[in-house]
């Protein structure tokens, strides 16, 4: 029986303050737990500015992945940010890496394959100086890089420093579809980018707003794997009487819990992600010890 990842992208950059979002080390941390218990085997972090603004904070990701490993049962796949700042709270290309260079166990992050206009806001940079220091301090710790795909252009890009020894292959690709400036969340586009990935990559979606069920039950058709969250969408749906029902990270990855296995599939476990996506198992001891837990 086929097993899809579940990642659970808890707080995000830009999703506005007055929903449902973990925003404090304290909030993030138990949401990322309570989000391992339903079926999540990634937790994809961001950090808050106190002004609740994104915020490239080490010290906050440090304090984070430290309280997540306080609970010793939980194995939870730790993948954090390149790309949390914010146009309130801006970082040097140095900033947008360093806590994933200094602190423990930190096992996957994100790698934001190209510039576009994030409409209307502000252009999400990354340059190709600031991706080849990301993809080499990746490979220098050995952190499983999450190719964050915008628009079908990244693609070549992603090639690019895969031929040139910057990133590490197999690639696991992440589709994040419906951002204005990219490309829309449509399946027409999800199928598109599916078809133009090596055959041994593997490969996770998402739709943001409405576009998410429409992109989460394609992806389960294709046979990719899942990505929901607050940092994606902040509505669950419309109540009998047209009311929207707004969403928490909890109430997410339960529902991309019953996609999965309503489709016939089995949700992954954390040890399972690390082998599909060649991830060294975790070595809980070693990560505590390196945390101070022990």
């Amino acid at each position: 029986m086929a097993k899809t990842i579940i990642t659970a992208a808890l707080t995000g950059a830009v999703t506005p303050a007055g929903y449902n979002i973990p925003e404090t080390p304290e909030q993030i941390a138990q949401a990322a737990y309570e989000c391992w218990k339903l079926g999540a085997a990634i937790v994809h972090i961001h950090t808050r500015h106190e002004d609740g603004k994104g915020a490239m904070n080490t010290k906050a990701f440090a304090e984070i992945v430290k309280l997540i490993r306080s609970h010793e049962d939980c194995d939870v796949i730790i993948n954090c940010t390149s790309s949390g700042a914010s146009v309130e709270h801006p970082a040097t290309d140095e900033e947008r890496y360093l806590h994933h260079m200094t602190v423990p166990g930190i096992e996957m992050g994100s790698y934001d394959a190209g510039t576009f206009n994030w409409m209307p806001a502000a252009v999400f940079m990354n340059s190709p100086q600031f991706l080849q220091k990301l993809g080499d301090a990746y490979m220098e710790k050995g952190i499983k890089p999450e190719i964050e795909i915008f628009d079908a252009g990244m693609l070549g890009i992603t090639d690019y420093f895969v031929k040139k020894g910057h990133l590490p292959a197999p690639c696991h690709y992440q589709f994040c579809l419906g951002v204005l400036g990219g490309m829309p969340a449509t399946v027409e586009n999800l199928l598109y980018l599916k078809n133009h990935i090596p055959a041994d990559a593997t490969w996770s979606a998402f739709g943001v707003g409405a576009g998410h069920l429409p992109i989460m039950y394609a992806t389960l058709a294709l046979g990719g794997h899942l990505r929901v969250g607050m940092e994606d969408n902040v509505v669950f749906g419309k109540d009998e009487n047209g009311n929207k029902i707004m969403a928490t990270n909890q109430m997410l990855v339960q529902r991309a819990v019953e996609a999965v296995k309503t489709f016939g599939n089995q949700v992954a476990t954390p040890a399972e992600a690390r082998e599909m996506l060649g991830i060294p198992q975790l070595n809980m001891a070693d990560v505590r010890a390196k945390l101070g837990l022990q």
